[in-house]
């Protein structure tokens, strides 16, 4: 089973009532996942985004640039809150949200893999490492391209004023 990193944008109501329920935050955030369709909605105009296995890889690169927020894993647990997949969901309020917004849109997915090849990825551990020991550019795209979702994603979701339910599942 893969560990896939999973992100949820919630208004501000929402995100109160995740805090006190998360159960209720399981269904609305199903039923939204369920309500887009499977080929994929603009990263912009999306509720629910997941970025597959790429999570641990685009963790390990914004870690590089001494990123602000931990848009990964969220900095704030929900507490009470059940297994989602490989543990339970956290959260980043919307001026978090807004602060990792800022900072994304001043790092490309070229900027974001400059300097890093398959070989670093496999050597620091990141998941899934099979992956980075296989070697070659395309896994370096594939980062490229789920970092380069979570850009319009969450510029669209700090405009909104919405914060964000972090998983993997």
């Amino acid at each position: 089973m893969s560990m896939i990193g999973e992100y949820a944008r919630v208004t501000p109501a929402e995100l109160d009532r995740a805090r006190r329920d998360p159960e209720w935050a399981l269904d609305l955030v199903s039923a939204r996942m369920n309500a887009e369709p499977a080929d994929g909605t603009d990263p912009a105009a999306a509720r629910c985004l997941d970025i597959d296995k790429a999570w641990d890889a685009v963790g390990f690169l914004l870690r590089r640039t001494s990123f602000p927020v931990d848009i990964v894993h969220g900095e704030e647990e929900l507490a009470n809150a059940d297994d989602w997949g490989y543990g339970p969901p956290r959260c980043l309020a919307p001026d978090r949200v807004r602060a990792a917004a800022e900072a994304l849109a001043s790092i490309s997915g070229a900027d974001l893999t400059a300097g890093v090849d398959p070989a670093d990825l496999a050597r620091s551990e990141v998941y899934p490492t099979i992956v980075w020991e296989r070697g070659g550019g395309e896994s370096l795209d594939y980062v490229r391209e789920h970092y380069d979702a979570l850009r319009p994603f969450f510029r669209a979701a700090a405009d909104d004023g919405d914060g964000m339910l972090v998983w993997l599942g």
